[in-house]
């Protein structure tokens, strides 16, 4: 076991809050690795973190690595006899990914790869190292991030993410799979002879939504198909006899927002099998226990961790609680190698982030140097009713309501569609939902509405806002808001919208076909869903929403695209997005922003620079929040 390699801890700054993620167990349980960091908040990207491995038991650290002082490392994994971790570094001004190996005698470096890379994994024997390289690559992996320039001959080069190899030792990185497929996601297979791989031809950012599940054999590189179901599927697991393959599939909008059923299908190929159909949550990670799977679910307002029979199809809670939860790239928690211990990273709207694991169904803090930051707003769950479902949501109040007096609310639609509002953090600082802060400051209510269509509920309720967007999604949004008002003293004739992504999308249709709000702030929003089909890097995912292409049935992408009702607009709109946005490019907030100004309707457009789908630059993120608070100040006050 791991008892060196100790490097000089963290330096605290003031009202850092201290940031895990991307957490390993070891087989036995007994030690948890995880990226940590200190946090001053408005950052352009995640501050700099070392890999610290701790005592799962009582928390106390055990080692800690970093190698590379300007570099950003990737999720950690244990080798199988505990003894080493292996992580990737990326050294964005070099244009290089570095995998290094960690053990007692600290961390060396295995492999150089000119590009990005991310993953990596032991093979069973522990005597390799495989991981997902881009050679090359023009972007960072990932549609959310900003866009290569679009210049010169369009879409003959595109990056392809392939699987390789490294080994133990150290080496050249092999690729194994050809340049022509881009691969999502893998597993070994428990002979140490393939992987399952989720993949597809072209475009990386573009195809996940149209990817198969495959077998891929390392002495040929040669891809089999397993099967291709009409869904979109997530962390494909295979079985320890080597048989079985298990997976996450459904209706999901974005990869790496998992949520769905779980299906298994032979490793020799056919077709999925559903193992938890009629389950009332949206399953998001996964992992093999013997014969049985243990997995992490969203069922309401809880995370949830359950074992799962596959062959009888019946589920067993084993623990649940309403937090955030986050673990690794394989869910939200991470499991020993007989599912009998946990840990996870676990957040609330009043509390901070801390590492929990324990023995289950008991999870227990192992961190506590976030003890210190104070609630910054009160929150409670709302349910209601609407259209024959029953769904939730989360209402964020500030800390001190004076008795008799009515609030100004801001509803926030989440992004997706396919995602779900859950507890996260509202620090005194810039870390975490300083938005939320700002406004609760201001004296307003913030209503998280999660409407069909969300994760939480099951495959149905995620499923219900096909060929519907902004039908009864809509509804179900000011059903709750209704509930929010009889819950709270909220005043109903000071009403603000706000959302980005597809929530900017909502907000766009909820001003063109409501007079309830007052204000509204649309970020990175979809007003033409015929030119946005054209103009997006990933029009892949509307497929499975919509049913058909925008050029097959062109009449349901016009009755979703808010410019079909701008005359309807009244209602004061500021609207942002990223220069390089690929999946929702800035010329649909500008269409928005002209639509408005001929109806004479006050309008911001802000359009950032060098910026994606995330805004990540400190001075936009800052200007960006500064604008929103001022607009709904401006208008609800």
């Amino acid at each position: 076991m791991l008892a060196g390699a100790i490097v000089p801890a963290l330096a605290a700054g003031p009202a850092a809050l201290r940031d895990y993620r991307a957490l390993a167990i070891t087989p036995d349980g007994k030690r948890v690795a995880a990226l940590e960091s200190l946090d001053p908040g408005g950052l352009p990207v995640r501050p700099h973190a070392s890999v610290v491995v701790r005592d799962a038991a009582s928390g106390a650290i055990v080692a800690q690595y970093d190698p590379c002082a300007t570099c950003i490392y990737d999720h950690p994994a244990w080798s199988p006899d505990q003894q080493a971790l292996a992580f990737i570094s990326a050294d964005a001004k070099a244009g290089t990914a570095t995998l290094y190996i960690a053990s007692a005698a600290g961390a060396a470096p295995a492999a150089v790869i000119r590009g990005v890379a991310s993953t990596a994994r032991w093979s069973p024997d522990g005597k390799r190292i495989s991981l997902l390289a881009t050679p090359g690559a023009k972007k960072l992996a990932g549609a959310v991030e900003a866009g290569a320039r679009q210049v010169g001959e369009i879409g003959v080069h595109e990056d392809a993410q392939r699987l390789a190899l490294v080994p133990a030792s150290g080496g050249e990185a092999a690729m194994v799979t050809p340049p022509g497929s881009y691969i999502y996601e893998y597993d070994w297979t428990p002979d140490g002879k393939g992987f399952v791989v989720t993949s597809a031809k072209g475009n990386g950012d573009n195809n996940w939504w149209v990817a198969a599940l495959g077998h891929v054999d390392i002495a040929s590189g040669a891809l089999r198909a397993l099967a291709a179901p009409k869904m979109q599927m997530n962390i494909p697991r295979v079985s320890p006899d080597g048989r079985s393959v298990a997976f996450i599939g459904g209706l999901m909008s974005d990869f790496g927002s998992v949520g769905g059923d779980v299906f298994t299908v032979p490793l020799s190929g056919g077709v999925p099998q559903n193992a938890t159909p009629r389950f009332a949550g949206s399953f998001n990670g996964l992992a093999w226990q013997g014969k049985q799977l243990i997995a992490s679910a969203l069922v309401g307002s809880e995370h949830a961790v359950l074992t799962i029979d596959p062959l009888k199809g019946v589920t067993r809670t084993l623990w649940s609680g309403a937090v955030g939860a986050s673990g690794s790239r394989q869910g939200r928690f991470v499991f020993s190698a007989d599912g009998a211990i946990a840990a996870s990273v676990h957040e609330d709207f009043a509390r901070a982030p801390r590492i929990v694991a324990g023995r289950l169904p008991q999870l227990a803090a192992i961190t506590r140097d976030n003890d210190g930051f104070a609630p910054q707003v009160r929150a409670s769950s709302v349910e209601w009713s609407n259209d024959g479902f029953k769904m939730q949501g989360w209402l964020l109040a500030p800390l001190g309501v004076d008795a008799g007096k009515k609030y100004p609310m801001v509803v926030q639609v989440h992004g997706g569609p396919a995602s779900a509002a859950s507890p996260r953090f509202v620090s005194d600082g810039e870390q975490a939902n300083p938005l939320l802060r700002d406004l609760a400051r201001k004296g307003y209510y913030v209503f998280l509405p999660n409407p069909r269509g969300s994760f939480g509920q099951g495959v149905a309720f995620g499923s219900a806002n096909k060929r519907d967007f902004g039908g009864g999604d809509w509804r179900d949004i000011l059903a709750g808001i209704d509930a929010a008002a009889k819950a709270a003293p909220v005043d109903t004739g000071r009403l603000g919208l706000m959302g980005h992504s597809y929530g900017g999308f909502m907000t766009m249709w909820g001003v063109t076909h409501s007079d309830r709000f007052k204000a509204a702030v649309a970020g990175a929003g979809i007003a033409n869903w015929i030119s946005y089909y054209g103009q997006n890097g990933i029009d892949q995912w509307m497929i499975p929403f919509f049913g058909a292409s925008a050029y097959d049935d062109p009449a349901v992408y016009r009755a979703a695209s808010p410019i079909e009702s701008i005359k309807a607009a009244r209602t004061p709109t500021l609207l942002y997005v990223g220069e390089r946005d690929v999946e929702t490019p800035a010329v649909q907030s500008m269409e928005f922003w002209h639509g408005l100004r001929a109806m004479g309707t006050p309008t911001t457009l802000v359009i950032y620079d060098g910026e994606g789908h995330a805004i990540r630059k400190p001075e936009h993120q800052r200007d960006q929040r500064a604008r929103t608070v001022a607009w709904f100040e401006r208008y609800l006050k």
